[in-house]
């Protein structure tokens, strides 16, 4: 267990009300962006994050740290939202877009690379642009192009981009908590960062 994490797990177990509260601030506005993913509104996603945390609260005790703290926390959070989720009769299909072939296609559309017929098929026919600095990317319009394209991306991978990206978990942490292997992870990842460049592409021009 790492240091920071030993004395935060110390004072949980002896009743440090403060220490909970900091943490709660610390991961709160993530967990409810993370449980939006599996549930149909912010309130009942506001109940699968106070539902995870009272988990946190009464299993704190059996913390094994066999990950971070983090990683555990998010792991309590995202079996609470599935559960929930199977409640609401919400399916969340992880296991139906983690492989390599999923159902959502490539990352990039096929249109972009040459066909048989061209002198090297299969290589790029229209290939990403390089973008210089500019000011429109740092602007709050571009970010809102950025969120609108998370939005629509399939649940796995909206789960690993936000996660990985937008709250900055490591790769193990993702793969723990939404318990996914490595390749799987990458895989969504890179489909779910294609996708969001492709909006920026389209917004650049």
């Amino acid at each position: 267990m790492q240091p920071e994490d030993r004395r935060v797990v110390e004072a949980l177990r002896a009743g440090d009300e403060a220490a909970f509260m900091k943490l709660m601030r610390e991961y709160g506005p993530m967990m409810l962006r993370v449980a939006l993913m599996y549930v149909s509104t912010r309130a009942v996603a506001e109940e699968v994050v106070q539902d995870a945390w009272i988990g946190v609260f009464n299993g704190i005790g059996r913390f094994e740290a066999r990950s971070s703290l983090k990683t555990w926390i998010f792991r309590i959070l995202t079996n609470t939202a599935k559960t929930r989720a199977q409640r609401e009769g919400r399916s969340i299909p992880f296991s139906s877009i983690t492989s390599p072939d999923g159902e959502d296609g490539g990352a990039v559309d096929p249109e972009r690379f040459l066909g048989s017929g061209e002198r090297f098929p299969g290589h790029w026919g229209t290939p990403p642009r390089r973008w210089g600095p500019d000011e429109r990317l740092l602007s709050a319009e571009a970010q809102g192009v950025v969120d609108a394209a998370i939005a629509k991306l399939p649940p796995a991978q909206q789960a690993v981009i936000t996660m990985r990206d937008v709250e900055d978990l490591d790769p193990e942490d993702v793969c723990n908590a939404l318990d996914i292997t490595e390749t799987n992870q990458r895989v969504l990842l890179h489909r779910a960062r294609s996708k969001v460049r492709q909006a920026l592409e389209e917004y650049m021009r």
